[in-house]
């Protein structure tokens, strides 16, 4: 991680190989003597004073100027020594303040985390800001990073579930107020967990090199339920791991939006979206590489609505689209990699709309459209390597209606079209090169109508038809041959 202060261990490893302060004076005197004696000698040389009051001009008052000069470098040898040992006992202080400060610091994060086991949640939201407040007035960054490990442990902790609706009329009133003291706890320890999440969010959203910062640190949310709100607008994540590898978003609403991801790693490895919303509208992917890879996108909104994707690697690779909505309407992918390899696309929403890709690779090799509708409706495909190399069309809808290909290039080469719906409806080919070279179309349909081919190279070379239909109707321009 990046360091917001200097570690103190370094310095008190140090400062722990001083050398005894008596050797250190005695050798500075030693060497002083020499010097004083090195200078004298060198002036007489200099003036080329062969005997005293001699011819040679070597008089009295001569010679008592050269020893004044000679005792003042020993005088100032002095001083370097008194710098030495003033020197050494700052350091000494500075390694003593700083164990009295770790001393202090370990002393209220153990009254912390006891207070973070306590039956009250009264009580653990009040271990929840001391361990914050420990975290932002951490003496060095390891003592920083325990606090906030603690505080992401306590969020990986099995909670109690939801006890549900009030039992029915038939029920005792002993049996109905114990229903009610499950319900008010549950309510009470969420609102533990949900404090925990807003804090992080507060945290990583404050700049990098502010004294309350948590940037630059690892978050390890491993596994957590977040069904509540997390707050990471304008976050910067340039350095560190934040891991939501097997998370549930199952409520609330979780807003990356404008964040800056720039560097360290950021993953979201299994993770399972159904409920709530997650934003990363306007954000900007341009060294880091988030990882979604076998994410379950299963129900609620995952927004990447102008996002910026300028650089690094983002994978989405063998994640699941069953149910919900995911957008990356008006996104722009300008450079790097966006794999989509291997994802299965079976009954979400997937919006590309008005998106632009116009730099790097935007790669669906492998890919399953097996329902739902993934569109690409209005897209701009002006500069990037598109592919859908080895895909499956099998059903659903894939809608390139209005799209507008004008350069680079965009593959469906080996692609199978065995059931989907697949449109190019009101498509422009302006440039560029799109291949359905050896694409296998054994079913659905796939529509070129009102399609404008005029400078594109469009080709269907090696492209097999065993059923299935490829219609032209109302394309105008040089219409692609289909041998």
């Amino acid at each position: 991680m990046t360091a917001n202060r200097k570690p103190w261990s370094a310095q008190n490893d140090r400062e722990l190989r001083l050398s005894k302060v008596g050797w250190v004076l005695g050798l500075v005197f030693a060497v002083a003597v020499l010097v004083a004696g090195g200078i004298f000698w060198g002036l007489v040389v200099l003036l080329d004073f062969q005997e005293i009051d001699s011819t040679a001009k070597l008089d009295a008052k001569t010679l008592f100027d050269l020893v004044k000069l000679s005792f003042g470098v020993v005088a100032g040898a002095g001083a370097l020594v008194a710098l030495v040992v003033a020197y050494r006992r700052q350091r000494i202080d500075e390694a003593g303040a700083h164990r009295e400060a770790t001393r202090l610091h370990t002393e209220r994060f153990s009254q912390a985390v006891d207070k973070l086991g306590s039956d009250s949640p009264a009580v653990r939201l009040g271990g929840v800001h001391a361990l914050a407040g420990l975290a932002d007035d951490a003496p060095d960054d390891s003592l920083r990073q325990t606090c906030i490990d603690v505080l992401c442990a306590y969020l990986r902790l099995p909670f109690p579930p939801d006890p549900g609706d009030p039992p029915d009329n038939t029920s005792t009133e002993e049996q109905r107020e114990a229903h009610q003291d499950k319900k008010d706890r549950y309510y009470a320890l969420r609102e533990v967990r949900h404090t925990i999440l807003r804090l992080i969010g507060d945290h990583y959203r404050i700049p990098q090199d502010a004294h309350r910062s948590w940037q630059g640190c690892n978050l390890d949310l491993t596994g957590v339920t977040v069904d509540g709100s997390m707050d990471f607008r304008g976050a910067s994540f340039s350095s560190g791991v934040v891991s939501f590898d097997g998370a549930s978003f199952s409520g609330g609403w979780v807003s990356f939006a404008g964040a800056s991801f720039s560097g360290g790693k950021m993953s979201f490895s299994r993770a399972s979206f159904s409920g709530g919303w997650v934003s990363f509208a306007g954000a900007t992917l341009s060294g880091s590489e988030p990882f979604f890879g076998y994410a379950s996108f299963s129900g609620g909104v995952v927004s990447f609505d102008g996002a910026s994707f300028s650089g690094g690697k983002v994978s989405f690779g063998r994640a699941s689209f069953s149910g919900g909505k995911v957008s990356f309407d008006r996104a722009l992918f300008s450079g790097g990699e966006v794999h989509f390899t291997f994802v299965t696309f079976s009954g979400s929403e997937v919006s590309f709309g008005d998106a632009t890709f116009s730099g790097g690779k935007v790669l669906f090799g492998s890919a399953l459209f097996s329902g739902g509708e993934v569109s690409f409706g209005d897209a701009r495909f002006t500069g990037s390597e598109v592919t859908f190399y080895d895909a499956t069309f099998s059903g659903g809808s894939v809608l390139f209606g209005g799209a507008l290909f004008s350069g680079g290039q965009a593959f469906f080469g080996f692609v199978t079209f065995s059931g989907s719906e697949v449109s190019f409806g009101d498509a422009t080919f302006l440039g560029g090169q799109v291949f359905f070279g050896g694409a296998l179309f054994s079913g659905g349909e796939v529509s070129f109508g009102d399609a404008r081919f005029t400078g594109s190279e469009v080709t269907f070379g090696r492209a097999s038809f065993s059923g299935g239909r490829v219609s032209f109707d109302g394309a105008t321009g040089s219409i692609p041959s289909l041998q």
